[in-house]
């Protein structure tokens, strides 16, 4: 049923509105701001290939080299000591293998690397056929430009770099013990190219992510800094529409004669008030997403204007907490501004609810306005009506112009 104040219209609102200009419009409100994302990406990411990669690649030739080793054993390889070498380097190509995946790339584990390399190549007369040395293309040749080019992911580029000096080293040797010396010298030139190469790619894609990094440790504070001050911003946006909603609104309104000194409405608006600017730990705190009579809240708004001729007419509806809200504080702004600019005017206050959406009409039969001579500086539509809607994914529409009267149509789609 219709609520209804003490002094009632005579007649029902329009049924349209007199004059339909183009519609203000606000740009909706950012939505709150997602976790802040794992501090250094790229570090982490480079830290994960780095793992991932020389893990595989060390498996991999673990796997290959024993399968070669064992497939060619011309004099003088000796059986025993090239089934034991194979032995201990496929089982620790395994180990690296899980220690580099579960723990991430280790200057220790590239290190035992090294020394069981450099073993095998300074025993490489015993290991390696004579038919197969030319040309660098050995299994003891493939072992030791894997262990180069993985040390290269644990450690600083300097120890990379002698890491790779004493590999070549250690090469040179063995096959000049094998009596090789063109392979000696021919590979261990390649082991060093080797050696500057994986450490200057290392080194570049280090410093990159070290940059990258940086941009986005700076793009963090600056997203945060950000943050603070739109949160700042709202709380004072919310602290000056509250202040011109109640205290100044009536004091307005007590001004410009729409209120009397000792009405009821004038008791009833100051202690709203104060509850409002002075008391808000005794105001009820719901969950936003909670939901509450849009309906209830409006007709608290109704008997603030007790004794002015507002005619209420208010459907069952259900909304967000914070939606209502939202929508009960904009129809009692509407309302102030019509008691406090159309003096002598009747108003309607509409809710009806459909499937989609529910729609609040603040219509009075007043003077009306020009909504373009309203000044930027003004709270009454742009904050207390307009930017309050848009701040909860609603709408909020006037249909006015001089001589007119006023209907302020307020939205809010996705009511469910």
């Amino acid at each position: 049923m219709p609520t209804h104040s003490p002094r009632r219209p005579t007649s029902g609102p329009p049924d349209r509105p007199w004059f339909r200009p183009e519609p203000i419009s606000l740009a909706p409100v950012a939505e709150p701001p997602a976790p802040e994302p794992t501090a250094n990406p790229a570090g982490v990411a480079l830290a994960r290939v780095y793992a991932l990669f020389p893990a595989a690649i060390r498996l991999s030739c673990g796997i290959a080299v024993a399968v070669v080793a064992l497939a060619v054993q011309e004099p003088p390889v000796q059986s025993v000591p090239l089934a034991l070498a194979v032995v201990v380097l496929t089982i620790w190509s395994y180990v690296f293998y899980r220690q580099t995946v579960d723990n991430g790339i280790r200057a220790r584990v590239v290190l035992v690397d090294g020394a069981l390399t450099a073993i095998a190549c300074l025993c490489m007369r015993v290991l390696v056929a004579p038919d197969v040395m030319p040309g660098g293309v050995s299994w003891i040749a493939v072992l030791a430009s894997t262990s180069i080019i993985t040390a290269q992911f644990a450690l600083r580029v300097v120890h990379g770099v002698l890491f790779g000096f004493v590999l070549a080293a250690s090469y040179c040797v063995g096959a000049l013990i094998s009596g090789h010396k063109a392979e000696a010298i021919s590979h261990t030139i390649l082991l060093v190219v080797q050696t500057f190469l994986a450490a200057g790619l290392v080194y570049v894609t280090r410093r990159s992510a070290r940059a990258a990094d940086g941009i986005f440790t700076e793009y963090q504070r600056a997203h945060r800094e950000s943050v603070i001050a739109r949160a700042a911003r709202e709380a004072e946006r919310k602290q000056n529409r509250d202040l011109h909603d109640t205290v100044l609104s009536t004091l307005t309104m007590v001004g410009l004669g729409g209120v009397a000194g000792q009405s009821p409405m004038l008791r009833a608006r100051a202690s709203a008030d104060l509850r409002t600017l002075f008391d808000p730990a005794r105001r009820p705190v719901a969950d936003p997403a909670a939901k509450v009579s849009l309906d209830e809240r409006l007709r608290l708004i109704v008997e603030r204007y007790e004794g002015y001729p507002l005619t209420a007419a208010l459907e069952p509806c259900l909304v967000p907490s914070s939606v209502a809200d939202a929508i009960a504080e904009s129809a009692d702004a509407a309302l102030s501004n019509v008691v406090r600019h159309a003096e002598g005017s009747v108003a309607w206050l509409r809710l009806h609810q459909t499937r989609e959406s529910a729609t609040v009409e603040v219509i009075d039969v007043g003077p009306g306005f020009d909504i373009a001579a309203i000044p930027p500086y003004r709270y009454g539509i742009r904050e207390s009506i307009m930017a309050r809607m848009a701040a909860v994914g609603g709408a909020a529409r006037i249909d006015t112009a001089p001589g007119n009267g006023t209907r302020i149509h307020l939205e809010w789609v996705d009511v469910g």
